[in-house]
């Protein structure tokens, strides 16, 4: 553990109430700093879920080194196997697609580099799987490629802001089923096999409707900060700024009205 960065972004507060213990925990997306949470767009999740809880005291034992835990009923922790579960979920997305149930992946994250995740997807959106990423920096995978990847989609967000969060959604077969995961890891061989790295998934139905259809669905309409990455490796702006359109983040910071 000594030779890895602790990139996860974790908070834990243990309390005494009426005679028992309760966790609280902070999983976020962005670092805990001041200067850069006035610049960057992040997410963070406030829980009390026992279970979560219980993992949070896990991983601050595995990382104090008190235990070498490798088993967590919430959390997905890297280097243990985030890329293990992450390649599952997109495996499970093709075969629901396969037996005819709905299927689609959104990721938004800052870099997508790692080749067996960038194969996953291939294979994926060769089964049909609508996928859409939001890729700030380095993106690795080719969109639009006829038989390997017309079914992906790639843009960047560059604005007054930097694009900061990572939020991963897998509709598992339709409404009521869905999953959705937020954290401190990007898809790169780093972030797997050489960092500690957590993703949490959103328990609460509510929150995931508002990550998937306000977050993501904010971002995947931005008109004026948006940049689509072609199948030849180029990006290409979407449309002026003068001619106006929507901003999604103008709309975060409350400036606009979502149409």
């Amino acid at each position: 553990i000594t030779t890895l960065k602790t990139h996860s972004k974790v908070l834990l507060v243990v309390r005494r109430e009426k005679e028992k213990l309760v966790r609280y925990v902070h999983l976020a997306t962005g670092n805990y700093n001041p200067f850069t949470a006035r610049i960057y767009t992040d997410l963070g999740l406030l829980t009390a879920n026992e279970e979560i809880g219980e993992d949070a005291s896990s991983l601050f034992n595995f990382l104090t080194g008190y235990s070498q835990q490798d088993k967590y009923k919430r959390l997905i922790v890297a280097p243990l196997n985030l890329r293990e579960r992450l390649i599952a979920l997109i495996r499970r997305e093709k075969k629901n697609k396969l037996a005819g149930k709905e299927a689609r992946i959104i990721v938004k994250a800052n870099s997508i580099t790692d080749v067996l995740l960038i194969n996953e997807l291939y294979d994926a959106s060769k089964a049909g799987v609508e996928i859409d990423l939001i890729v700030r920096g380095i993106c690795a995978l080719r969109p639009g490629i006829k038989g390997l990847s017309e079914n992906i989609r790639v843009r960047s967000i560059i604005g007054r802001f930097l694009e900061h969060s990572r939020i991963l959604y897998f509709a598992n077969g339709g409404v009521g089923t869905e999953e959705v995961y937020i954290g401190s890891a990007d898809l790169m061989h780093r972030s797997f096999d050489r960092r500690v790295e957590v993703i949490t998934p959103i328990l609460d139905p509510e929150i995931r409707e508002y990550l998937k259809e306000t977050v993501l669905g904010s971002y995947l309409k931005d008109e004026i900060n948006a940049r689509t990455l072609q199948p030849d490796g180029t990006y290409k702006r979407l449309s002026s700024r003068t001619k106006g359109g929507f901003d999604a983040q103008t709309y975060f910071v409350g400036l606009e009205t979502p149409s």
